[in-house]
């Protein structure tokens, strides 16, 4: 299985209101629920009126299409990575996953995936 890292440097969000963010940019997850509205965007992207903001994520995604019958990919990859005491954050679009680590683990988090077969390009 082969994943991508991104080009972008990106952020997590707590927002006040989603039409604070920047809905035309090219990469933007949203998660809202009763509680709270967060927001994964490029860091370039922050809005201006954020809550709390945690910078410093990088991200690679699985390239292809999942199929939704495919079970346990995130497991294996998030065991390997917490074996290695590499913490994630993981955002899911209908295709694909995208599994975010702070910048200063990308490398390590490339290396050991690596090593348990995954190519990372």
């Amino acid at each position: 299985m082969e994943h991508e890292v991104l080009k972008y440097d990106l952020s997590v969000c707590k927002l006040k209101n989603e039409l604070d963010a920047d809905l035309n940019d090219e990469f933007y997850f949203f998660g809202k629920t009763g509680e709270e509205i967060s927001l994964v965007c490029r860091t370039e992207k922050i809005p201006a009126d954020t809550l709390e903001c945690e910078e410093g994520w990088k991200a690679f995604r699985i390239k292809g299409v999942l199929d939704f019958s495919l079970i346990g990919i995130l497991s294996r990859i998030s065991g390997i990575l917490a074996e290695n005491n590499i913490g994630i954050f993981v955002v899911s679009t209908f295709n694909t996953d995208y599994i975010l680590v702070k910048e200063e683990n990308l490398s390590r988090a490339v290396r050991v995936l690596s090593e348990a077969g995954y190519t990372v390009v």
